[in-house]
């Protein structure tokens, strides 16, 4: 398997630099974030410098993070996800985002919809309706490929709901767990993506607390739940590098 330092050398070669200073290129930003915590491990600081730069930001996300800790008895779902919740709207309002610019779709969490199953007709509708409402230039959402079920859905829940949509805006995709769990068919082939990079050095210390405001996340709050996800600071090396890279289809699937 490609190592995860192997794979982002390998996108940073493709990568064209986007000036931070001169975001307009993206302008209104639609964010689809699975679980609370990829808004900010994966486009944080590119979040940052658009409402830094006057542009609207609006967050979604898609499922309800009340499986990171499942067999936790202090934390049973509907508790984990309200604190879930909290941690993201904090996160947010250190990159500047407002909380009435927040959608919480509330998906269960390791069971986001997808094509041909129950439920996913009702979540595109869901996303429609959003996407009309908001009327994003740009949207940002998890690579389509990443190793995640609920990264793919979310992205296969957006293609629905953009081919249904006038709206026809920018879509750029974010990176999460390509770096440690992809293997070579989940990385992009050269004639499929463009690679785009922002560089987020003025914004890292705001990346940085957003991260960490998702403390059930990065920390062990919740400390009885052996079998609990944990954002290890080995993993989080990943996310160190002051900047974000974008995935865009070069034939758009909409």
């Amino acid at each position: 398997m490609i190592s995860g330092v192997d794979k982002a050398h390998f996108l940073d070669g493709l990568a064209v630099p986007v000036d931070p200073q001169r975001l307009e290129q993206l302008g209104d930003t639609l964010v689809i974030a699975p679980h609370p915590d990829d808004e900010s491990l994966g486009c944080g600081g590119t979040i940052a410098l658009l409402r830094e730069q006057g542009y609207a930001v609006h967050v979604l996300f898609v499922s309800d993070g009340s499986m990171s800790h499942p067999n936790s008895p202090s934390y049973p779902a509907e508790r984990l996800r309200q604190l879930r919740e909290s941690e993201a709207l904090e996160a947010l309002a250190i990159l500047g985002v407002s909380p009435h610019d927040c959608t919480f779709m509330r998906q269960k969490d390791t069971q986001v919809a997808v094509p041909d199953k129950s439920g996913f007709d009702e979540a595109v509708a869901f996303m429609h309706d959003l996407i009309d409402r908001v009327k994003p230039q740009t949207i940002l959402v998890p690579w389509r490929r990443d190793p995640h079920r609920d990264h793919r859905a979310s992205w296969q829940i957006l293609m629905g709901a953009l081919a249904r949509s006038s709206t026809k805006p920018r879509v750029l995709e974010y990176l999460i767990w390509l770096w440690e769990l992809g293997n070579e068919t989940d990385m992009p082939r050269h004639d499929e993506m463009n690679v785009w990079c922002v560089p987020i050095e003025s914004v890292m210390n705001q990346r940085r607390q957003a991260i960490a405001a998702h403390r059930s996340q990065v920390s062990r709050l919740i400390s009885d739940d052996p079998t609990a996800f944990y954002l290890s600071p080995e993993l989080l090396t990943h996310f160190e590098t002051p900047r974000e890279l974008f995935l865009e289809a070069i034939y758009p699937n909409y």
